[in-house]
């Protein structure tokens, strides 16, 4: 590739980067919707599966914190005092938990990181083979 680009005027390659840009452009979108389905597809699988573990895992919650309601009875509390207990180690599990879900569900995640290094890496190429073409063109 190197041997076709020697020799050729900054007009020639400012022509044939316009006539390539309108293609990679294409490309690259074309590469950013499908990293973006894929994104929103992992996306939606993984709120399906919080869905469907939070319905099965709220009565189980329920019966769980029953019985430690009812095991701190039998070990002598009064059984408001039973209750309270076991509510409020439930909810302090719950906030920590919700605070980690949440910090888990950031925009930076899903953001199309391949098509960004791709279209980084584009503009490298482009700046090295400008700085080489008219480097060559100086020298001659």
């Amino acid at each position: 590739m190197l041997d076709r680009t020697q020799g050729r005027s900054i007009p020639e390659i400012l022509s044939d980067l316009l006539r390539q840009f309108p293609t990679l452009l294409r490309k690259e979108s074309q590469l950013a919707r499908v990293e973006m389905s894929e994104k929103m597809g992992q996306l939606g699988m993984g709120l399906a599966l919080l869905v469907g573990g939070a319905v099965l895992l709220i009565p189980a919650l329920v019966i769980l914190l029953e019985a430690a309601v009812a095991g701190l009875e039998r070990s002598g509390f009064e059984p408001p005092y039973a209750a309270l207990i076991a509510g409020g180690a439930a909810f302090i599990i719950g906030i920590i938990l919700l605070l980690v879900g949440v910090s888990r569900l950031k925009v930076k995640s899903l953001m199309p990181e391949k098509t960004v290094s791709q279209l980084q890496q584009d503009a490298s190429v482009v700046t090295r083979q400008t700085r080489s073409e008219y480097g060559n063109q100086r020298a001659a």
